[in-house]
């Protein structure tokens, strides 16, 4: 699914799981994104993560995602509200995002079930004048999809990890 807001160009995938919200939440910050976040068309995979500032769970810590195309983009906690929401902005994209974009939002809320949880994630992308048609495209062609195809395996990994 995407959507475009006057304040920026969205798409939203989600996923159950059989744990609960808390322990979703608990497994899915610590997830090495190299293990899932492949390249996908003109999408660039997660190749390392660099300079990360603590745990992957406190509100103002950063790191920076290196990517198979040779650029990189950062990301800074904002959000950290056990079970319910995690999220985080990523600045200084290159190469094509660079261009285009002039960050993005990524938020992830928890919401139990009787039977485990739903993992929804929303990725919000902030255009550069004059590109919001552009990024809007490469949204709805790619990145909705990519969403889709990445969510489910994180969501296994989260009950994998929850069955230990």
């Amino acid at each position: 699914m995407t959507e475009r807001r006057s304040r920026g160009i969205s798409a939203i995938a989600e996923a159950r799981t059989r744990t609960s919200a808390l322990q979703a939440y608990e497994f899915s910050g610590p997830l090495d994104p190299t293990l899932f976040y492949p390249r996908f068309g003109p999408l660039p995979a997660v190749v390392e993560v660099r300079e990360q500032s603590g745990h992957w769970s406190s509100v103002g810590r950063t790191r920076t995602l290196m990517l198979s195309d040779g650029g990189h983009v950062v990301e800074t906690i904002t959000d950290a509200d056990s079970p319910g929401l995690f999220a985080y902005e990523l600045s200084d994209f290159q190469k094509l995002f660079g261009n285009l974009v002039s960050g993005a939002r990524a938020e992830w809320r928890f919401e139990p079930r009787q039977s485990g949880s739903v993992v929804r994630w929303r990725y919000t992308f902030f255009a550069r004048p004059a590109r919001g048609w552009i990024v809007w495209l490469v949204v709805k062609l790619f990145w909705a999809r990519y969403m889709r195809q990445v969510l489910p395996p994180i969501a296994r990994e989260i009950d994998n990890l929850a069955s230990r």
